[in-house]
């Protein structure tokens, strides 16, 4: 009997780690269906066409979707829900970012640097806008995090770290991989006992675009760097651990496979100020001027 196709919905899949780890589950045995997000989707889809994959095993369907901009966050999950019909959605898989100073005025007169809305604005929206087959599906939500969450020391500076045209010399990007972490929290808590919500380092991966947006290069000859094949088959396994510890805020998987403890992240555990990051889906169409 031919096995059921697993549906996978994802953000930053069109390059990178994203690529990496779509292309390793379509070498499996297991079908998969994927729903893409991509800014260039001509681009996309010849990249993907280029693995040569068994497409009467597995199915690929890439849409539109610009993280800068709400509005396509709104197409995209209509489109995404008319194609998963009355299946369900078994990964979401929340994956693009952009290491980007916060200096430049907000993307569509927004207050917010386009970074914060990469990082964690929109993806927190696009999964409001999922959130009722997502709980119907009992997904798991996959959030690539990173370590570099660790940069934010002092939690009350952040909304000056990643307003628009913010003259900070912090890294807007350690405060909005900080402020999705808070957003992974917050869903665990929102989703309880219908999806499971992990959070998962790659590692210091030196082979991505990600800083293309920046001067920043990592480097390459650095004792824990990885390659990115290694990168996504760490997130990966958080497709794919079931183990999870007791204790419901360790929510957070290694790019080594060990459940992070929690003092490494303490900062994040902070109830009121998850809250504070992840406005409602009605308070972001507010505030954004996007319409329902």
């Amino acid at each position: 009997m031919a096995s059921i196709a697993k549906t996978v919905v994802a953000t930053g899949a069109s390059s990178g780690l994203g690529f990496e780890l779509v292309k390793q589950l379509l070498a499996q045995t297991q079908p998969y269906k994927f729903i893409i997000g991509a800014r260039d989707t001509k681009t996309t889809q010849a990249a993907f066409d280029g693995l040569k994959y068994d497409s009467s095993k597995h199915s690929l369907f890439i849409f539109p979707l610009e993280l800068s901009n709400l509005k396509t966050v709104q197409t995209f999950s209509q489109q995404t829900l008319e194609k998963v019909g009355q299946g369900k959605i078994d990964y979401l898989l929340l994956n693009a970012a952009i290491a980007k100073n916060a200096n430049e005025p907000g993307p569509n007169g927004s207050k917010w640097s386009e970074a914060y809305h990469v990082n964690h604005l929109s993806q927190h929206y696009l999964t409001h806008l999922l959130r009722e087959k997502l709980e119907e599906s009992r997904s798991r939500i996959v959030v690539v995090s990173s370590g570099a969450v660790r940069g934010v020391e002092d939690p009350s500076l952040l909304e000056g770290d990643v307003k628009s045209a913010s003259k900070t010399e912090r890294s807007a990007y350690s405060a909005t991989k900080f402020i999705q972490l808070l957003g992974a929290h917050w869903w665990r808590r929102q989703l309880k006992g219908k999806c499971d919500v992990v959070a998962v380092s790659p590692g210091l991966i030196p082979g991505t675009g990600l800083p293309r947006s920046t001067k920043a290069q990592l480097p390459v000859n650095h004792p824990d760097a990885k390659t990115v094949p290694e990168g996504a088959q760490s997130i990966l396994r958080a497709f794919t651990r079931d183990d999870f510890p007791e204790d419901p805020e360790q929510i957070f998987l290694t790019s080594w496979g060990e459940w992070w403890p929690k003092d490494v992240y303490k900062l994040t555990l902070d109830k009121n100020l998850q809250d504070k990051w992840c406005p409602s889906k009605d308070e972001i169409e507010k505030e954004e001027g996007v319409n329902a």
